[in-house]
């Protein structure tokens, strides 16, 4: 593969890169796309993180859940012109019963008759109240009763999450959680009530762990918010000068700055995926309780069930931590939209907000004063439920039952799975393709079990130092845009990826997504990437100069 003159000029290239990396995707996807129709080449697209499996036995469970709602349904009223009623509570646990008696064979009905017990065993649910949300909940007759989160899924998703989040070593004491739709909007939620609740101001100063997903650079910048944005860098090399994706003393060090309101991190990180280690946790942890103990954290950890024994911030510091899980990922549900944030019920959020001055107290007694009599005792994750919906719609907030209901039926899921079949089906599925993407590189991969392998970054400027040389990657550098792969990817090979450098790590990188394509794929996306790299040294060990 030679260095041919590229559709796309070098200025181009230029202007483009100042795009967020999912609309420079866009165009790189046209390009990939006119090139597989002018030859064989199957368009790769490696450039977005949904995942091509699913867990299959919660959605049997849905469905077949939702069979049994609808005979409670026409049990109450059935007219042939299709037209229902609506669950009836009494006596259903015992029709419950007899459903799951009646249909041993049905697809999702071991899984049922578990929840069904868990629910009564664990957490001493009242059968016909229990199954009674049950029908309602996957019929989707209601609004959300408690609209934050229904009473009987939130004991359920807690167990999860003290599980997957918390290693199996959760703190004293209980979260709340809200039910959002996705990650996505939980971070919207958390950033509007920070605002609205005067717990953060415009133009305040936080601090974002680098790499990091692109919309979480992009929503401190906006007009609304103006932050003073600190990165805390994970710059860490290890002896044979790789990257480890670690974060220095001298980046953590930062957060001593009382100054500094709110950390924002995503962990395991995207792309490097990998977790902070325990010695950066320990670190923050003594920073926040020794140095800044009014530091907020906010904490993603949509990726942590790839990392075995994983453990979150919000389990070891949760008085000052909210917490935000997606199930889009591990579960192959994106198209769901399901995600939770939790906050501990022992929290500064709430403490913060019973100490702010007497003007702000009178501005949020009015905000909240419509949805009760003594708005200043509304905890601040139930103020987000309210902001959600603009406080006076309140009434109607809520992620819908359907979607609460398989977001149960996963958490159940995975916590009936005591030998977690799951967990490393997923895990040892991302790891393979890790391993196959980089054994066709010209670099070794770097070994380490706290990579989740969904994603993997790909430093430009370490392969070419480390292969050809540094003489190599300042002519590169003097000749080329850091996009410039990206482009040759998608136009001679029909391989979309994105650009690290979109996510505020090294410039010269680039992110391959290894949940997406199927995993010969990887292989292919390798070769592609090296023989690239080789076209390049080819031309500058041949003359060392370019025509610009």
């Amino acid at each position: 593969m030679g260095l041919t003159k590229l559709k796309t000029s070098k200025k181009r290239e230029h202007m483009l890169e100042s795009l967020s990396p999912f609309q420079l995707k866009d165009n790189l996807i046209k390009l990939a796309q006119e090139e597989s129709r002018q030859s064989t080449t199957v368009m790769l697209n490696a450039g977005r993180g949904n995942p091509n499996w699913i867990a299959t036995t919660p959605r049997e469970a849905f469905f077949t859940l939702g069979l049994f709602g609808l005979e409670e349904c026409r049990r109450v009223m059935d007219n042939t012109e299709g037209l229902a009623g609506i669950p009836e509570k009494k006596g259903i646990a015992k029709r419950f019963e007899k459903f799951l008696a009646a249909n041993k064979t049905a697809p999702g009905i071991e899984l049922l008759q578990k929840v069904y017990k868990y629910g009564i065993k664990q957490h001493n649910y009242n059968p016909d109240a229990w199954v009674h949300e049950l029908a309602e909940s996957v019929i989707g007759d209601q609004y959300p009763v408690p609209d934050r989160m229904l009473s009987h899924m939130e004991p359920i998703v807690h167990d999860y999450l003290m599980k997957e989040m918390c290693n199996d070593e959760p703190p004293s004491g209980k979260y709340d959680l809200f039910a959002v739709e996705g990650g996505t909007a939980a971070m919207c939620y958390i950033f509007d009530s920070l605002m609205q609740n005067f717990l953060i101001k415009k133009g305040d100063k936080i601090a974002l762990m680098v790499p990091v997903f692109t919309p979480y650079i992009e929503i401190p910048q906006l007009e609304r918010f103006g932050f003073d944005v600190v990165q805390l860098k994970a710059s860490t090399m290890n002896k044979d000068g790789r990257h480890t994706w670690q974060y220095p003393d001298s980046e953590l060090n930062q957060l001593k700055d009382p100054s500094i309101r709110i950390l924002f991190t995503v962990n395991p990180s995207n792309p490097p995926s990998t977790a902070i280690d325990p010695d950066g946790l320990s670190k923050i942890i003594r920073i926040v309780k020794k140095d800044n103990p009014g530091l907020m954290v906010v904490t993603d950890d949509v990726y942590g069930t790839f990392v075995p024994g994983f453990r979150s911030l919000m389990a070891a510091i949760p008085y000052n931590t909210i917490g935000v899980y997606s199930f889009s990922k591990y579960f192959g549900c994106t198209g769901w939209r399901l995600g939770v944030i939790a906050v501990h019920r022992k929290n500064m959020f709430d403490e913060s907000i019973s100490r702010l001055p007497a003007a702000s107290t009178k501005a949020l007694t009015k905000r909240y004063g419509s949805i009760a009599l003594d708005p200043q005792h509304i905890k601040f994750i139930d103020r987000m439920v309210a902001d959600s919906r603009m406080v006076a719609l309140n009434h109607t907030a809520g992620l819908s039952l359907p979607q609460q209901t398989q977001m149960m039926l996963f958490a159940a899921f995975a916590l009936l799975d005591t030998k977690n079949k799951y967990k490393k089906l997923t895990q040892v599925l991302v790891q393979k393709r890790l391993r196959l993407l980089w054994d066709e590189l010209e670099i070794a991969l770097v070994k380490d079990a706290l990579n989740a392998g969904y994603y993997s970054e790909i430093d430009i400027q370490v392969w070419s130092e480390k292969v050809y040389g540094e003489k190599f990657f300042i002519w590169l550098k003097q000749n080329f845009e850091p996009v410039d792969i990206l482009f040759r990817l998608a136009e001679r090979t029909g391989v979309v990826l994105l650009n690290g450098g979109g996510f505020d790590g090294p410039e010269w990188s680039v992110r391959v997504s290894l949940a997406n394509l199927p995993t010969a794929s990887y292989p292919l996306i390798g070769r592609h990437i090296t023989e690239i790299m080789r076209a390049y040294a080819g031309v500058w060990k041949s003359n060392g100069t370019l025509k610009k």
